[in-house]
């Protein structure tokens, strides 16, 4: 086998890997977002929230985010997910932006309410807790605070 059809046969192997690799990644990564109905809400602050973030009730992941905007009349963030078709929320529920660690990414975490009547599709959430400024927090605790 001559050296040139060598390195193209390597090359290939290797291109071959770097895709299953980023497939693999793909699939096994938040960015994928999960198909059902969408439902949305209004935050202060979605500070690190990003497109494809987790939607979790319980820590475990039950939607994604799939949409941010900005609402021109309120100045508030609109954050739209999709949530699992399976999943069931009553319509009382509250969304916090939280992170998921210290370093981690932000994700929209889901409190189930005690109501009987279920969100459907285009439902929006009216109690919220927006995105908490984490060196806000620590120049408060370090320097003193209100």
């Amino acid at each position: 086998m001559s050296r040139g059809v060598a390195e193209t046969i390597m090359g290939a192997v290797v291109i071959a890997i770097a895709i299953a690799f980023i497939v693999f990644a793909y699939t096994r990564s938040s960015v994928a977002t999960v198909s059902g109905y969408e439902v949305s809400a209004k935050f202060t602050r979605i500070d690190g929230l990003l497109r494809g973030a987790d939607v979790r009730v319980g820590g475990i992941k039950v939607g994604s985010v799939i949409d941010q905007n900005l609402d021109t009349l309120t100045y508030q963030a609109v954050v739209s997910m999709s949530i699992s078709e399976d999943i069931e929320l009553p319509i009382d529920s509250t969304a916090a932006v939280v992170s998921d660690g210290l370093l981690g990414g932000k994700y929209i975490n889901l409190e189930p309410g005690g109501a009987d009547e279920m969100m459907v599709e285009g439902h929006t959430i009216t109690y919220t807790q927006s995105s908490i400024m984490i060196d806000q927090l620590i120049g408060q605790f370090v320097f003193g605070g209100e």
